[in-house]
């Protein structure tokens, strides 16, 4: 049996890892326990023999349905059979300091068998466990234990099949029963059962104040903005600060190609970009808790400034093909890091600069470190700027000066003059204003096609890039400045595909890979806020509504779509896609203030 399709499974998280359940009962991707440990369960890269854990009535169901219960990670099924109706709650206890997963079942009416199967395959499918019995008749359950990880399940019992466990149980209306799992180091003891009722009420009380802190947005799309900042917070780590791009690897840009990358690592872009739509929803204790994650990753020399790093700031991600899983539905290679880690790409410094700005604005004070550590970055791009990078989209070409990554070095002077000028803090702001200046002089005659009325993709390009629609996102000039309205036609006219953008023509582009990828949906979102920032409201609400309508039942977004087969495509779920949903949302609301 195959994976499912990406668009079928749901998230549940602990903001620590997460655990995708497709929508057949079956958890097919969990990495124990955090984000990018290997995986446990590895179905989503395989089929069933690399793990999963099925939890289904055992007869055929005649209809299923499913939902998150309320403003949090809870998962709630309900599964209708022959026999009657059952609802399973499915969660991540939040604030244990080990990562659990609860299965509730509880019985609507009728007599319903369930079946479960549990196959547990630590290090990518790569260690078969050793499996033994719990011997208590108060709690049964099993232990696996494989290297330095373990597992212990409990709940009813399970029985030795071949290489995997499986057992059957009955549920009437009325009856509840509980199934746990929770990861352990192998070397301690197995430790003892929790409250799971207690667990379940502390998770949903976490999930709903945190909401709570959020600005209130009304609105057409606001159940899809508020369930993008609920994933955006379940891909932060609790523990250090770092925010992962998404929780998975290797899911395939092209089906059956090579654009299999690993997104389980903290990119310095997307963690920021991250950052400013969780402060404009008002959430100081990130913006803090992310502050410090950064002050720590890129201690030292600005010249060693990564641009991801690992959740705890580890600075080695080598990239590693893992032949144990053959791939999504066949796409390999499947890897494990990410090489992309020793590029150079100067827009990080911008995206950076950008996020700490707005956290002062937000009122987080700048402590001993973090602003002499933002003025030892801005002395590296006086003396870097002029250096070719391989851009947002990690080309694995040549570097060339990227026009977006130009636009980012001049904004991360253009926060450095306003920390001086409007925060009173110290610097060199005549010498930042002069290089800034120089900059945007640069862009305005190497960067600009007047002849198409567009900036370029990169210094001497013809051609465009998505990433040109962010220029007015950091004030490098307006929406409606008749250079970006010249650009969003360009845009438009060569990467548009199905009313979706590209991000690029890797046709037309020296990336260093084989061509094709289907339109990327963060791309599409910027779009729809650039429409809306200058008064194609009309445009922005339609695009809006048609890119809103790839969620899935449960609102998460992937990283690309495939609008032949209307399946999503890519790493899941991606957090630029989803925060680029919050920005458009705002931009359409914020545009249109009385329209609902």
């Amino acid at each position: 049996m195959m994976a499912l399709r990406i668009e079928d499974y749901a998230l549940i998280g602990n903001c620590h890892t997460a655990a995708l359940v497709g929508n057949n009962g079956s958890i097919d991707w969990l990495c124990l326990p955090r984000f990018d440990s290997d995986s446990t369960f590895g179905a989503l890269l395989g089929n069933e023999r690399h793990g999963r854990w099925l939890l289904t009535p055992a007869n055929e169901p005649i209809q299923t349905s499913r939902k998150y219960a309320g403003s949090n990670l809870t998962l709630s099924t309900r599964w209708v059979s022959t026999d009657g109706e059952v609802e399973i709650t499915e969660l991540m206890p939040h604030g244990v300091g080990r990562s659990q997963i609860i299965r509730r079942v509880r019985g609507v009416r009728g007599h319903v068998k369930m079946k479960q199967e549990l196959r547990i395959r630590f290090g990518y499918a790569d260690a078969m466990p050793w499996v033994r019995q719990l011997q208590t008749s108060k709690s049964p359950g099993i232990v696996a234990v494989a290297g330095p990880d373990a597992v212990v399940v409990r709940g009813p019992r399970l029985k030795s099949n071949g290489h995997s466990h499986s057992g059957e149980f009955t549920v009437s209306e009325g009856e509840t029963v509980d199934i746990t799992l929770e990861w352990f180091p192998s070397h301690e003891h197995v430790p003892n059962p929790f409250d799971v009722q207690e667990a379940i009420d502390a998770t949903e009380d976490w999930w709903e104040h945190w909401i709570a802190n959020c600005r209130k947005t009304e609105g057409r799309w606001s159940d899809e903005l508020e369930r993008s900042l609920i994933i955006l917070r379940a891909l932060t780590n609790e523990q250090t600060g770092g925010i992962v791009a998404a929780a998975t690897t290797s899911l395939p840009e092209q089906w059956g190609g090579v654009r299999n990358w690993d997104y389980r690592f903290v990119w310095l872009r997307d963690a920021s970009a991250t950052l400013k739509v969780l402060m404009s929803q008002g959430l100081r204790a990130e913006a803090l808790t992310w502050r410090n994650w950064l002050l720590r990753a890129v201690a030292g020399d600005p010249g060693d400034i990564q641009i991801m790093y690992g959740i705890g700031g580890e600075r080695e991600l080598p990239e590693q093909t893992i032949r144990s899983l053959p791939g999504y539905r066949g796409a390999t290679p499947v890897r494990k890091g990410n090489g992309a880690y020793r590029q150079y790409q100067g827009d990080i410094f911008g995206e950076l600069m950008s996020a700490l700005r707005s956290a002062r604005e937000l009122g987080v004070h700048e402590d001993r470190f973090s602003w002499p550590m933002q003025r030892a970055i801005l002395r590296f791009v006086e003396k870097n700027w002029q250096r070719p990078d391989h851009g947002m989209w990690e080309m694995r070409g040549s570097p060339k000066p990227f026009t977006h990554s130009r636009v980012m070095l001049w904004a991360a002077l253009d926060c450095g003059v306003s920390a001086v000028r409007n925060f009173g803090l110290e610097g060199p702001d005549n010498r930042w204003a002069d290089l800034r200046d120089r900059i945007r002089d640069e862009i305005n005659s190497q960067g600009f096609d007047s002849k198409r009325g567009s900036y370029t993709q990169y210094y001497g390009s013809k051609g465009v890039d998505a990433t040109l629609l962010q220029l007015p996102h950091v004030g490098f000039l307006s929406y409606t400045d008749e250079r970006m309205l010249g650009t969003v036609a360009a845009i438009e006219q060569e990467l548009m595909r199905d009313g979706l953008l590209l991000r690029y023509r890797t046709d037309l582009s020296d990336d260093g890979l084989p061509g094709g990828e289907h339109p990327f949906l963060a791309c599409s979102f910027w779009l729809a806020e650039q429409y809306a920032r200058s008064g194609r409201i009309s445009d922005a609400e339609q695009l809006m509504e048609r890119l809103v309508g790839f969620c899935n039942d449960v609102g998460l977004l992937s990283e690309e779509y495939d609008t032949t087969q209307n399946l999503q495509v890519g790493n899941t779920p991606q957090a630029l896609s989803h925060l680029a949903l919050v920005r458009a949302a705002v931009a359409i609301q914020e545009s249109r203030p009385n329209r609902a």
